[in-house]
């Protein structure tokens, strides 16, 4: 007998979905800093067993659209709320109520399990994350309550043996070696964005997209050309600093990054492109994979 399933992660920004993700696969998939809006893809994370295969979702947070680009993000959100055969819903400690409408009716009336993760426990006391437990017990009765922390790893096994239960009898999706629906390219242009993020301030990061042009594996290296598009002239001098300044430590940065990701010494080489207003252009959302 063999099960698969479909498990898709959504919740608020900044909530933990990345980092439990990455739990779940064990493996740095989704990227993670402390900026809101760091997801803007839906990302699939492929668990596989002898007999059973996990098909993680890890989505963008849920937010109210202000330009084409989140439109485009919380679209991956609806259909990851269409094509579950698991939902988890997680949430930081504290939190009292989805303010999504939509979200709220779908797992209120879900035909499929809920999870709700009350995560960040490390933050909280004991009575308070009782009264948490309870509050959404009583929000949602059909839903299974899990305390957990993505970060220090606890309970994380307990809810990944409760979903290896709940999932489907079903041949597997995807072949049994696959990791990801993604391409090789797609992560270094996610680790190249995490890094931006990191260490730039303020608008920079959210207005930037990256496209990796060339991944060339050989034997010993890999070599990679990646550009970074910014919607401003004056985004693209802040970029690439004083002298290249700026640009040499994010390529060091990925290159360190991409090095343990892949296993083998990256060659890296990054140019900055101004393409204008980009996130609300339709055909370029298209072209940065946002759109069908």
């Amino acid at each position: 007998m063999h099960k698969s399933g479909f498990i898709n992660i959504i919740g608020n920004p900044n909530v933990g979905k990345s980092t439990l993700m990455n739990r779940f696969m064990g493996k740095k998939f989704s990227i993670i800093t402390s900026k809101a809006q760091t997801t803007r893809h839906r990302i699939l994370g492929i668990v596989n067993e002898e007999d059973f295969q996990l098909v993680f979702s890890d989505t963008p947070g849920i937010l109210k659209p202000s330009y084409e680009l989140q439109d485009s993000m919380m679209d991956f959100v609806k259909n990851a709320l269409e094509d579950a055969d698991i939902i988890i819903y997680m949430l930081e400690i504290g939190e009292t109520s989805i303010k999504n409408n939509q979200v709220h009716k779908k797992i209120l009336n879900a035909n499929v399990p809920i999870f709700i993760l009350l995560n960040k426990i490390d933050l909280s006391d004991q009575k308070n994350l009782e009264d948490q437990v309870i509050l959404w017990k009583e929000l949602y009765p059909k839903a299974h309550i899990y305390p957990i922390s993505a970060l220090n790893n606890f309970n994380i096994d307990i809810v990944l043996k409760h979903l290896i239960e709940l999932i489907p009898q079903s041949p597997p999706y995807f072949p049994k070696d696959q990791l990801t629906d993604k391409p090789e390219r797609f992560f270094v242009n996610e680790i190249l964005r995490e890094k931006i993020l990191l260490y730039y301030n303020k608008e920079i990061p959210y207005s930037v997209e990256v496209v990796t042009e060339d991944f060339k594996e050989e034997d010993s290296i890999i070599k990679i050309k990646s550009v970074i598009f910014v919607e401003r002239d004056s985004q693209k001098g802040i970029i690439i600093g004083h002298k290249g300044s700026a640009l040499k430590k994010i390529g060091t940065k990925a290159r360190q990054a991409l090095e343990v990701f892949f296993g083998k010494k990256i060659y890296i080489a990054l140019q900055v492109k101004v393409s204008k207003n980009w996130r609300s252009n339709a055909n370029l959302l298209k072209k940065f994979g946002y759109k069908n």
